[in-house]
């Protein structure tokens, strides 16, 4: 099975001998049917049904015999949301979202917080179109509007100050690790912010959505930004500023992440039918299918190897980035 994990929507690929094709074989997911888009004697594609229980789920192909795959369903965790980056996840387990709205649009609330339970709780007003956002090194949330091109420190109240303005377009933020703030300008330009002064850094071709920045664990940076391009490339920013494409292209790259245990980049395809978080664990091999998902746009990792994956109105929760299904012998009838 191809991933092991997947949200709503999600395309997921089971492999094997004998399937039945005329008619399509009924697939279900904890007894859930799934709907079958793809089907020949090895290999079936199945949509993950909405409304599932978050957990591992068995997965049958009508009266077949053989083992029990079991599916990671991420639950469901925030939704009525419009997210356009990365959510961000505390130590304390809570996950920050934004309503960022459409552009010059003022929404009642910019940035929530919903805790571990599913709690949903109103953390910051006032900034309109709420695009990126990063935890700095004193702790504090940063956040980019891309509508007045500027960056705003958040304290624990909520309460927001300008850091930097005058940067165009502003949407991906990540900080170096020697406490730069690194800023896309989907016009083209990424910003190196010190001591609340920008310069410019690098140039990329322009992004017609966003530019999505992520730091390395040895302080690179690394971008991405989708073009008009039919596939476009993640970017690797090394010291000197020159930007390098990293190999192989995707066909819309979106938030950018690294997990924290073994320091290895995701990145999340939005590219129709292709749709999911993808891993990288050198930066030539082929992308790895780990989360499959519809329409996701951000990633996040949290403390014990949970993650959270993002579409633009939802955001999922998956516990543990252990990938190895169980499976089970079906029990005779």
């Amino acid at each position: 099975m191809t991933p092991l994990r997947a949200a709503a929507g999600g395309r997921v690929v089971l492999h094997g001998s004998g399937f039945p094709v005329d008619p399509l074989p009924r697939v279900t997911v904890a007894h859930h049917e799934a709907r079958v888009t793809f089907a020949s004697s090895s290999r079936i594609i199945f949509v993950l049904p909405p409304g599932l229980d978050a957990g591992q789920a068995p997965i049958r192909v009508g009266d077949a015999p053989g083992e029990t795959p079991y599916l990671q369903v991420g639950g469901e965790w925030a939704t009525g949301l419009h997210q356009v980056d990365n959510p961000l996840i505390d130590a304390a387990g809570n996950v920050y979202v934004t309503y960022s709205g459409a552009r010059g649009q003022e929404s009642p609330v910019s940035i929530f917080k919903v805790t571990p339970a599913g709690t949903r709780e109103p953390f910051v007003s006032g900034i309109v179109n709420a695009t990126s956002m990063t935890f700095g090194p004193d702790g504090h949330l940063y956040v980019s509007s891309r509508f007045d091109g500027a960056v705003y420190r958040v304290n624990e109240r909520g309460e927001h100050a300008v850091v930097v303005s005058d940067l165009g377009v502003a949407c991906g933020l990540a900080f170096g690790p020697d406490g730069s703030l690194y800023v896309g300008d989907r016009s083209g330009t990424i910003f190196r912010v010190r001591d609340g002064r920008a310069a410019l850094f690098a140039t990329l071709p322009p992004s017609i959505a966003a530019f999505h920045l992520a730091a390395s664990p040895s302080g690179e940076l690394f971008v991405s930004g989708p073009t008009l391009s039919a596939y476009d490339h993640v970017y690797r920013i090394g010291a000197d500023g020159q930007a390098r494409a990293v190999l192989p292209s995707f066909g819309r790259p979106q938030g950018l992440a690294f997990s924290p245990e073994d320091g290895v980049l995701h990145v999340v395809e939005a590219l129709a039918g292709r749709s999911g978080v993808y891993r990288l664990r050198d930066l030539e091999s082929t992308p790895e299918l780990v989360i499959a998902g519809d329409r996701l746009i951000g990633v996040a990792f949290g403390a014990g190897g949970g993650m959270a994956v993002a579409s633009n109105d939802t955001v999922w929760r998956f516990e543990s980035s252990d990938e190895r299904p169980g499976v089970a012998d079906r029990p005779s009838a």
